[in-house]
């Protein structure tokens, strides 16, 4: 059996890794515990929490057991990597919240049970600090020079960095010392945006402890052209199906491009590497099929099968020219349609455009078709009779459809 870091690396995660020689080792003398962090934000994961989501069930079936780390304390003050300002400041009843629901949304991918994984909340150590101690105990332990000079620090020097985010990289650091006390972790992993904040921990352990600890990343999922991937018309593509529809979240990976196809096989799905390969090698229109097996396997993932198959489903129809019960549906009111019955408005409200003004570019661009027919004009206006028993299917562009019906 492969070596799980090898396992990573052959399908593209590893990014940068701490002691790796002696990382090989660990790993392979006995199950070693491992944790991520997710940030309590929203009430959702994103997709930016997929690919360390996929990386930990991969160290989970070689053996090891992850530790889902959900930040009710450090999400009180808000991590500044990548941000270039400050994040706004949440209360702690919607922290606890979101942590609640995160919870349940992790279950759907990591085998959580007795000596399986398990989700820890930092708000069981953090919220109980006493300031004083934690800077004498922890904070002795940092140098302010190196902390400014971190990457995750570098975006924040010009715009100002805050007292209360300056603590953000010492605080991830004792979550990893607290880990290791309480359940023998010894390894962090996550995306490489953290590698900063990664470092302090594995460090502070090394030096209060004087044992082995280490941190791994994995690389940010862009694609061809550089760009990071995981952002709809609509914002993030979220894993809560109220959020992103399990057809939406489909279409999204449905429509990549050819030239990303092979890198998100290999991240996203549990397909073999060879499979990966045999997909990512076929051209010209059969490169369609890889990227509806792309498709598949991810709203697999992410809402189970079937769901998966009635986006399928929905996809097929739609674009063999007919309609499904399973594209994304929009209610609208019959007190809304008497209110304004112009087609712009109801293409806003529907979720296809972002605004009125957007429907009507859209429209003087010949983008928008009601059913079969082209929509030529912006002033165009919708009656009752209009929506008959199935409701009207819109769509902008290619790939963007809703069916509204009347209520």
């Amino acid at each position: 059996m492969a070596h799980v870091l090898d396992t990573l690396r052959e399908r593209g995660f590893l990014a940068q890794i701490t002691f790796e020689d002696e990382l090989y080792k660990q790993l392979e003398k006995e199950p070693t515990t491992f944790y991520v962090g997710f940030d309590p934000t929203a009430t959702s994961l994103h997709f930016g929490h997929f690919i360390p989501i996929i990386a930990m069930a991969h160290m989970q079936r070689a053996g090891h057991i992850p530790i889902a780390l959900v930040g009710g304390g450090t999400a009180m003050i808000g991590d500044p990597s990548g941000k270039t300002d400050m994040r706004k400041m949440m209360t702690v009843e919607t922290i606890d919240h979101n942590v609640s629901c995160i919870k349940k949304q992790m279950e759907r991918f990591i085998e959580f049970g007795e000596g399986k994984a398990m989700i820890v909340n930092n708000a069981d150590w953090i919220r109980k600090l006493s300031y004083m101690d934690f800077l004498r105990d922890v904070g002795s332990m940092f140098s302010v020079n190196r902390m400014l000079a971190a990457e995750c620090y570098k975006q924040r020097m010009e715009r100002g960095l805050t007292l209360l985010e300056f603590n953000y990289m010492v605080m991830q650091a004792y979550d990893f010392l607290q880990l290791f006390k309480n359940h023998g972790c010894r390894l962090q992993m996550g995306g490489d945006d953290q590698w900063s904040n990664m470092l302090a921990g594995a460090d502070l352990i090394r030096r209060k402890e004087q044992e082995a600890a280490f941190a791994c990343t994995f690389k940010l999922l862009m694609n061809h052209e550089g760009k990071k991937m995981g952002k709809t018309e609509k914002g993030a593509l979220w894993l809560d199906p109220t959020l992103c529809s399990p057809y939406d979240f489909y279409q999204y990976w449905r429509n990549i491009a050819d030239a990303d196809v092979e890198k998100c096989l290999a991240l996203l799905t549990f397909l073999p590497m060879d499979e990966v390969r045999r997909l990512a090698k076929l051209e010209g229109s059969q490169i369609n099929e890889a990227k509806k097996v792309l498709a598949y396997e991810c709203t697999k993932l992410v809402h189970g099968d079937d769901e998966a198959l009635k986006a399928q489903l929905a996809a097929a129809a739609l674009f063999g020219g007919g309609a499904a019960a399973d594209v994304p549906t929009f209610e609208l009111t019959r007190a809304q349609l008497e209110e304004d019955n112009r087609l712009t408005t109801v293409l806003h409200l529907c979720g296809l455009c972002t605004s009125r003004g957007d429907a009507r570019k859209q429209v003087q661009q010949g983008a928008v078709l009601m059913g079969d027919s082209k929509v030529d004009s912006i002033d165009k206006t919708l009656s009752a009779d209009d929506f008959g028993t199935d409701g009207i299917l819109l769509r902008k562009g290619k790939k963007n459809y809703c069916r509204v019906v009347l209520k």
